[in-house]
């Protein structure tokens, strides 16, 4: 149990180092060159990460790094900036936040993991929270940005999900270090002729751009991926993607923190559901409610005496 939670612990780094992106984004870096900035933040981190490996992809791993790379870093990023350039912020993360539900769903059908009842349950909480604390309203709803929204979420899930099982089914054990390199360099090779086609020179950076762009390559996306992906290894699909509902958390508190405001009472409590809704799919929670829910169902006999009389071993106990 103790392990389990360690391993909650460090996949939970992930969504909060993602969730303080938004502010750093719109505080340090270029705010018109999306594709550069996308590439330059999953490029070096792959570099990076491959150093520290010392290890190319082989055999079917040439190809599984470029679906990986392609859904999980240069697409989604993409996608996530359109949605961002035509949706109210409130609407697209709370369309992301479903992420969790989709999830769940795809290991079922691809990984043969059956959905929990405390996860479900968790999704529904979560998700509500999220929209209490996000969501206040739209006038005017761009089908475009809804559209790239929702594939965005889909890629994501999706590529997630593969990465979980070509890491599972492979007999050699490719190391964490390595395949989250191989996604990431193979993302931002992706990107990078896309945006010298659409947004052509690099932008120059001054002082606060380079350490910005540093820290969303190091923190954000080098190690944030690294625990992302060692989630998905050891803990159910459920699990991890319940853990991420903590992105939106992030975000909101450090735009509050910001701004130097207070949060209204709706946000605060629709921060109380999305926390409930993460800490109903950790293990022990898990757990724990089904348990309770066969004590509760347990006919008389099983555990429990008919009409509430009391064992006579407990009576014989307590004299």
């Amino acid at each position: 149990m103790e392990v389990k939670f360690r391993r909650v612990l460090v996949t939970a780094t992930a969504p909060i180092a993602w969730g303080t992106t938004y502010f750093v984004t719109h505080r340090f870096l270029p705010p018109d060159t999306p594709l550069y900035g996308a590439a330059v933040r999953a490029l070096p981190a792959g570099l990076l990460l491959l150093l520290l490996g010392r290890r190319l992809p082989h055999g079917a791993w040439w190809w599984r790094s470029a679906v990986l790379g392609t859904l999980n870093m240069s697409a989604f990023f993409a996608l996530i900036y359109v949605a961002a350039q035509l949706l109210p912020t409130s609407l697209a993360s709370t369309i992301m936040a479903t992420s969790p539900v989709v999830m769940m769903l795809l290991a079922w059908s691809m990984l043969s993991e059956r959905p929990r009842i405390p996860h479900l349950a968790g999704a529904g909480v979560g998700v509500a929270g999220v929209c209490l604390m996000l969501f206040t309203g739209v006038t005017a709803v761009d089908p475009l940005g809804v559209l790239a929204s929702v594939a965005a979420m889909l890629m994501s899930s999706i590529g997630y999900v593969l990465a979980k099982r070509w890491n599972s089914a492979d007999a050699e054990g490719v190391d964490l270090l390595s395949s989250t390199s191989w996604q990431l360099v193979a993302g931002g090779f992706v990107l990078l002729p896309f945006a010298v086609v659409l947004e052509g020179p690099p932008p120059a950076l001054d002082g606060p751009a380079v350490l910005g762009f540093g820290y969303v390559t190091v923190v954000a996306t080098a190690l944030a991926f690294v625990a992302w992906f060692a989630g998905l290894r050891h803990l159910p699909t459920g699990t991890v993607g319940l853990v991420g509902l903590l992105n939106p958390v992030t975000g909101v508190l450090l735009g509050t923190l910001a701004a130097q405001e207070a949060l209204s009472a709706r946000q605060l409590c629709g921060l109380a559901l999305t926390l409930l809704g993460v800490l109903l799919g950790q293990p022990s929670t898990a757990r724990l409610v089904p348990l309770r829910l066969r004590r509760a169902l347990a006919e008389p006999g099983e555990g429990q005496p008919a009409g509430g009389a009391e064992p006579a071993a407990s009576r014989t106990r307590r004299a």
